[in-house]
């Protein structure tokens, strides 16, 4: 009969302690997928999009973040009557300052619900942001330091195997896509005083020579340069103009906007000029010349595609499936007091 107590005494340690190492690994799978994949949400969020930016909408049919972006437990909806019960309620500014949309002060907003001010432009675009203050909860722009930062593009580690060629094709040397061209802008200026000393091709809607979207890049590739000159020199404001214009189409940007640190720490290594770099513009002229003559001098700026690789965002709903992404570490009692103050910071 002890025996059999013995027995029966060891089997429920032998139970109790698979059990509990069960118990615990499951724990400790949880924690890991927690902490080292913070792209995990916890629960369902759902995210109302309260005007599409500029008018442009797209389809949010189904689980569009799960589908497209394996970003689970992420629902997306444009439709309004949704209010009541979304978790995060998103705000396009251009949109509010522009007077085509307004805020929903005449619905009662849920305690939990959290507003979140969205805008890709730099801070001299973003018209009465003095009228937004103390009601918006976290930001979503192209600022690191944003929420929810989402910028036009990355660079990602791992090469993508692409080479361009240095030479061949190439029928001009430098080329801008400019549409909204004003005289007072540094770029403006940069731009007149380097056209004293080579010649640019000019393109958009500013010299009444538009590029349609099948012919943008495929333009801009025939010149071995691009100007990729942001109309802002703000903090983290690099758009389209590197990420697209100069990188998609396979040539060295020449780049002005932030500084040569802000492109060195996003952009791929050693694959850009910046002006900045320069004394004066007959230098880079020069400089720009002797690139165009020196294959070897050229293609080093392409080195970076063997080791590196870029991404670009232009799906408004890849940018807002991201806030998924951040919410379990977003803080909850957040509110901008004095959105232009940090806008402008």
């Amino acid at each position: 009969m002890a025996i059999c107590r013995s027995r029966a005494f060891i089997l429920v340690l032998l139970f109790l302690s698979s059990f509990s190492s069960l118990y615990f690994n499951l724990l400790a799978k949880k924690l890991f997928l927690h902490e080292f994949n913070p792209d995990v949400p916890q629960r369902n969020i759902s995210i109302l999009l309260w005007h599409w930016p500029f008018g442009r909408p797209y389809r949010l049919d189904g689980d569009i973040c799960h589908k497209m972006y394996n970003i689970s437990h992420c629902f997306l909806t444009d439709n309004t009557s949704a209010f009541p019960t979304a978790d995060v309620v998103v705000f396009h500014h251009q949109e509010l300052s522009k007077g085509r949309s307004s805020l929903p002060f005449d619905l009662d907003r849920p305690a939990s619900q959290h507003w979140v001010w969205l805008s890709l432009e730099p801070p001299v675009n973003n018209e009465r942001l003095k009228h937004f203050n103390g009601l918006f909860n976290w930001t979503m722009t192209y600022r690191r330091d944003a929420d929810i930062h989402i910028p036009y593009g990355r660079t990602m580690q791992g090469g993508d195997d692409l080479s361009y060629p240095s030479a061949p094709n190439r029928s001009c040397l430098v080329s801008w896509v400019v549409s909204k061209y004003q005289p007072q802008q540094s770029r403006s200026s940069v731009y007149q005083r380097l056209n004293n000393h080579i010649p640019i091709e000019v393109y958009g809607m500013w010299n009444k020579r538009p590029l349609s979207r099948k012919k943008l890049l495929p333009t801009i590739a025939k010149c071995f340069f691009y100007l990729a000159f942001e109309n802002s020199e703000v903090t983290d404001y690099i758009s389209e103009k590197l990420w697209r214009n100069a990188f998609q189409a396979g040539v060295v940007p020449v780049v002005l906007g932030p500084s040569k640190a802000t492109y060195e720490t996003l952009a791929p290594p050693r694959s850009f000029i910046h002006v900045t770099d320069f004394d004066t513009t007959a230098d880079l002229s020069a400089y720009l010349k002797h690139l165009a003559a020196d294959k070897q001098a050229y293609e080093a700026y392409f080195q970076w595609h063997r080791t590196h690789r870029i991404k670009t965002y232009t799906d408004w709903r890849e940018r807002l499936c991201q806030i998924c992404v951040r919410y379990p570490h977003l803080p909850a009692n957040k509110v901008y007091q004095d959105l232009e103050s940090w806008v402008y910071s």
